[in-house]
């Protein structure tokens, strides 16, 4: 019998050295307890998520890419200390995204309170083009002479490329309120980037001005 129970403290010494080893052993003035408390829950209790905003140039949103955010966190050691780390997260913008788009970041397994983060897509404002929807509008101020005698608009695209555009309205004038629209040339539909909103270009004239 005595060898018996030899053998079960044994067993449970070489659990307890398992443990340890695994960070997992809280030290208490009643020794080590191998797999802590109810109460012990800093790891077990779910945080609400993290928001955090992402600034993303319209160009980014149009092409897509890769930005990398950089994360102050905390962590525990294996004797339970919390530290301080950083963390650079890389976040996927795809094509076609939207201001407002929530983009999760599952949270880390060392974290010493657990919670997720989630990217919250900031669209910058841009100095040619606005958005509506999935449409990119923009406007072109012409003379009175260019709406009369015709004006053939030439636009740089946000992916860099030069786009001319004839206008073919009733006898080529450009009258108030004429909105020219290009096919396919707005932003990546997100849900299938194969397919583009629209281009619309606006235009301003100006009148002389005769006193």
């Amino acid at each position: 019998m005595k060898a018996y129970f030899y053998k079960i403290l044994e067993e449970h010494r070489k659990a307890n050295e398992r443990y340890r080893s695994s960070g997992f052993v809280r030290s208490s003035r009643f020794g080590d307890d191998v797999f802590g408390s109810a109460t012990d829950g800093v790891r077990e209790k779910k945080a609400p998520p993290i928001e955090k905003n992402l600034p993303c140039s319209l160009e980014e949103l149009y092409t897509g890419t890769t930005k990398e955010m950089k994360i102050s966190r905390e962590i525990a050691d294996m004797s339970r200390t919390m530290m301080p780390a950083e963390d650079i997260l890389k976040i996927d913008i795809n094509a076609g995204l939207k201001n407002g788009t929530k983009i999760p970041y599952p949270k880390k397994d060392d974290d010493v309170i657990p919670a997720d983060i989630v990217f919250v897509v900031e669209e910058m404002p841009h100095e040619m083009f606005t958005r509506e929807g999935n449409d990119l509008i923009t406007t072109q101020n012409i003379s009175l002479a260019q709406a009369l005698k015709g004006y053939t608009p030439q636009l740089k695209t946000l992916d860099g490329r030069t786009l001319t555009i004839p206008i073919s309205s009733i006898s080529s004038i450009i009258y108030p309120r004429y909105e020219k629209v290009v096919l396919g040339e707005g932003m990546p539909i997100a849900e299938d980037p194969s397919k583009r909103g629209n281009l619309k270009i606006r235009f301003k004239i100006k009148f002389p001005y005769w006193s």
